[in-house]
């Protein structure tokens, strides 16, 4: 079959792993300048797939889409590293504060101006772990889905065959194309970044990043078009700006908290078949398991 058109939706998340005290706003959302940023880790996942249907079919792309300020392009940046031909980077004030719904209606309008045959995305982000946008955007697009795919194991013409990981057991199910894919955390860790590429695409910006630079690397640009990362706002998409942000989107978080769980007490055991015999019948006695 010809190439495919690959659509990537990924995120770049706060790193959930050190929330503080400043995690929150008043207005209840994520103060995401306060925790360090990361590559959402279901979505590296996602890309991985997408790389490999890349690599069996000639002539195919692979294009990440993300949503977020204008510090989200470096992760468009990493997935060129890794494999990717470039990215979209949807990002506008109007965008703060959107919950699953707001989101899934900005990304779904401007997926609507990129010609695919496959959009994959991670199934949950850590910052949210609703598992909602991905089924969204296709309800909203009216594609067919397939969700927690572990593995694309085949692409042809009529679509694809993908192996999803449920709670008891593995099944194998078949999509038409177009569609769209949610991938597990269980699927395959994404490839290294290449130094090859890294050299290649280091110098990838986007439209607010290249409003800081100098005549030195706008020049370098017009040698290199391919080093530009395309930026859309509200603008730039079909959309209803009511169903933007805060007043698109119906979900309040009204608190989020950092448990922190405390030793009470520890209790050493020496490395022997009695000591082990001993700590499971406790811990069956006091119904920690069994």
């Amino acid at each position: 079959m010809n190439g495919l058109k690959i659509v990537v939706l990924a995120k770049q998340v706060p790193d959930t792993r050190n929330v503080g005290k400043d995690a929150m706003k008043a207005d209840g959302t994520v103060n995401r300048a306060a925790l360090p940023a990361i590559f959402n880790p279901e979505d590296l996942n996602a890309l991985e797939q997408a790389l490999r249907l890349k690599d069996k079919f000639e002539n195919s792309s692979v294009h990440v889409l993300t949503m977020g300020p204008g510090r989200a392009a470096e992760i468009i940046r990493e997935a060129m590293y890794r494999g990717a031909d470039g990215g979209y980077l949807l990002s506008d004030r109007a965008f703060a504060g959107s919950d699953t719904l707001a989101t899934s209606y900005a990304i779904a309008s401007a997926i609507k101006n990129i010609d695919f045959d496959i959009i994959v995305c991670g199934r949950q982000a850590i910052d949210g772990d609703t598992a909602q946008v991905g089924p969204q955007v296709a309800e909203k697009l009216s594609l067919p889905q397939v969700t927690y795919v572990e593995e694309i194991i085949d692409c042809n013409k009529k679509g694809i065959a993908a192996k999803r990981r449920l709670e008891r057991g593995v099944e194998v199910v078949e999509a038409p194309l177009p569609c769209l894919v949610t991938v597990n955390g269980s699927a395959a860790p994404c490839r290294p970044c290449n130094a090859h590429r890294m050299m290649k695409y280091k110098y990838a910006r986007s439209a607010q990043e290249i409003q800081n630079s100098g005549e030195d690397y706008l020049a370098l640009l017009n040698q290199r078009p391919y080093l530009k990362i395309v930026d859309w706002n509200v603008n730039d998409i079909e959309c209803d700006p009511a169903e933007l942000g805060l007043s698109g989107s119906p979900t309040k978080v009204k608190q989020i908290e950092n448990v922190v769980f405390k030793v009470k007490e520890t209790k050493h055991l020496a490395a022997d078949d009695r000591s082990i015999d001993l700590m499971m019948k406790e811990l069956i006695a006091n119904h920690t398991i069994g």
